[in-house]
């Protein structure tokens, strides 16, 4: 027979173990960095120390990379251009040069090619992106509703977003509760968003 306070621990849940640094084992906050693990293409939480070590190319060859923290707001993009074919893709650049598209679906992040003048002509137009750190950062363009914006993120605010449309998505146009968590995500990037790269999560 179950005890009162097996029933307390049920109805609260069980509690989570503290998220701990990928790579020394250290405790970590709530608000942590992250390291892209390039052969399973994930993201591996670190804590300060860890990740300036792997800022520095030295450190980890291509096994690792340092996921950058900016968010930045970029101007010039042509959404039609890139052959965007929903209101929301993001846009990362690989190490060889090429540019991969996804967008995020109630089945994960769909994929396609951007052609190479496509990628080129978004570039001129804004310059901005010629700075765009390969693997680990994104341009993420977003034309749902009355938004027309285009942000340098971080990877992970990427994947943040294609679980955030899958956890939410009903129906076959995925119904009003993915409408507005998308349009949550985008108003936290907005509010914490600023041109010199950094950002406040509320």
């Amino acid at each position: 027979m179950k005890t009162a306070a097996l029933e307390r621990t049920i109805r609260r849940g069980w509690p989570q173990p503290a998220e701990r640094c990928a790579l020394c084992g250290t405790a970590l906050a709530d608000q942590h960095s992250h390291l892209l693990e390039t052969a399973r293409q994930a993201p591996v939480c670190t804590c300060p120390a860890c990740h300036l070590l792997f800022e520095r190319p030295t450190a980890s060859p291509g096994r690792f990379l340092a996921i950058p923290n900016r968010r930045i707001p970029v101007e010039g993009v042509v959404p039609a251009e890139l052959g965007i074919p929903v209101g929301l893709a993001f846009f990362t650049l690989h190490s060889a040069g090429e540019v991969e598209a996804r967008y995020p679906s109630p089945l994960g992040a769909t994929r396609w090619d951007v052609p190479p003048e496509a990628w080129a002509g978004t570039i001129r137009r804004a310059p901005v992106l010629s700075e765009l750190a390969p693997e680990v950062e994104a341009l993420l363009v977003n034309t749902t509703a009355s938004r027309r914006s285009a942000w340098i993120v971080p990877v992970t605010d990427c994947y943040r977003l294609v679980g955030l449309v899958r956890q939410h998505w009903e129906g076959l146009s995925g119904g009003d509760r993915v409408r507005t968590e998308t349009a949550h995500f985008f108003d936290e990037l907005e509010e914490g968003g600023n041109s010199d790269g950094t950002h406040t999560r509320r």
